[in-house]
């Protein structure tokens, strides 16, 4: 049986990165970027005003004491200056104009006393005052970005003050979900007798879309070996790239339930007899013991798809995603150091920890560093977990721990984004 640090590197060791595709900026949110960005042009392009106030030549305000100009130009924002700016001689500019040629300093509007084409300033005035240099945050030619880069909306910006109005990114994941049971009926059902609804396509399916991936399928199969083997087939790719059942070919595949050692857990067969290759089956980690993990045929420019046999309790999915999948998808959407943000923080009330298997429990944050472990009734406990910030730690091994004991604690995925690298 693998351990949560085997497993991860046993993922994390056959994952590969999507090739590259161009978008424009409004799709590029999130995404990875696939290429080297350079400057366009200096940036400021020209010598500029940080406030409204009067251009002016620093060496004619070297001392104190009041000195008159004569104003010989009004610049605002989007203008060009009329000319060059001589001695005793200034210009009213507004914040982002250009300064004219000469001037190396501005005066703040509060600043001046004007009467007509006349204003007073006082001095010393030093060079570069209220001016922001020419080509001062980068110059045409510079490097501004590499590929490895996440898209924020500020490097979005930068993208579009050089003019690069499409971007060449790395690919999205291409995610299918796939929940089994005969025991499982739609959300919109009533359920019948030995019936529940499904709630892991939704969950499931959401954590994919969170994580910055496409969703492309979610199915719900019964425990039936053709209909798992038509269902699966349509989103595996052979190895010429073509789909068994000509359906939406998907970079990760997670199946949810039909994994452990029941029945009718019919799933990992199924899978290897479609050419899924097993990595390993089963992790020391509670909730989500039964995971399987499997790689697809290699495909013509795209990685082999991955394929995640979920433990069909829900929170046994959630953490699968959290420690496994997610750390894959990352890989291939270009991001291979990422990680959920993890802390540590400071256990808030006893906790009594039994068994060999690495506990993922679910727990709330406290103030001042605090944080408090839920009553759980266990993986099949969804709601316990929607009212969690995420989930603390509890290494495996009998332990009583006390209050002010140091944890670990791994964010809730609706926090995950500041814990990638």
């Amino acid at each position: 049986m693998e351990t949560v640090q085997s497993a991860r590197e046993a993922v994390l060791k056959v994952s590969r990165r999507l090739p590259g595709e161009v978008v424009g900026l409004a799709d590029g949110l999130g995404r990875t970027l696939d290429e080297t960005v350079r400057a366009d042009r200096d940036m400021p392009p020209f010598d500029k005003a940080l406030v409204d106030g009067y251009a002016v030549r620093s060496s004619d305000l070297e001392v104190a004491g009041q000195v008159e100009f004569a104003v010989v130009d009004e610049i605002d924002a989007g203008r060009v200056p009329r000319g060059e700016l001589g001695p005793g001689e200034a210009a009213l500019v507004m914040t982002g104009a250009p300064l004219p040629l000469g001037a190396d300093a501005v005066v703040m509007l509060e600043d001046a006393e004007r009467t007509g084409n006349r204003v007073r300033l006082g001095g010393p005035v030093r060079p570069g005052l209220n001016r922001l240099e020419r080509g001062v945050e980068y110059r045409a030619g510079a490097e501004l970005m590499t590929a490895g880069t996440v898209l924020t909306p500020p490097r979005l910006g930068v993208l579009a003050a050089v003019g690069q109005v499409a971007v060449r990114v790395v690919q999205r994941p291409r995610v299918a979900v796939v929940t089994t049971g005969d025991e499982l009926v739609g959300p919109d059902q009533v359920p019948g007798p030995g019936q529940i609804r499904d709630s892991n396509g939704v969950v499931l399916g959401s954590l994919v879309r969170q994580l910055g991936s496409e969703l492309v399928a979610v199915e719900r199969l019964p425990d039936q070996e053709d209909r798992l083997r038509e269902g699966l087939g349509a989103l595996l790719a052979g190895p010429r790239g073509e789909t068994a059942h000509g359906g939406s070919e998907a970079d990760v595949v997670l199946v949810s339930g039909g994994v452990s050692a029941g029945r009718r857990d019919l799933v990992p067969r199924v899978l290897e007899e479609l050419g899924v290759q097993r990595i390993f089956h089963k992790v020391r980690v509670k909730p989500g013991k039964p995971l399987w993990f499997g790689v697809g045929s290699e495909r013509e420019g795209r990685p082999p798809t991955l394929v995640f046999g979920l433990p069909g309790n829900p929170v046994s999915g959630i953490v699968s995603v959290l420690l496994f999948v997610a750390p894959a998808l990352a890989v291939l959407a270009g991001r291979p150091g990422w990680r959920p943000r993890t802390e540590l923080r400071i256990l808030a009330s006893p906790y009594r920890h039994r068994g060999p298997r690495i506990t993922y429990h679910p727990a709330r944050r406290l103030s001042e560093g605090l944080v408090e472990p839920l009553k759980w009734m266990g993986s099949a406990d969804l709601r316990t977990v929607s009212e969690a910030d995420g989930f603390v730690v509890f290494e495996a091994g009998d332990c009583d721990y006390a209050p002010g004991a140091e944890v670990l604690f791994v964010a809730w995925p609706s926090t995950w984004g500041a814990g990638e690298a």
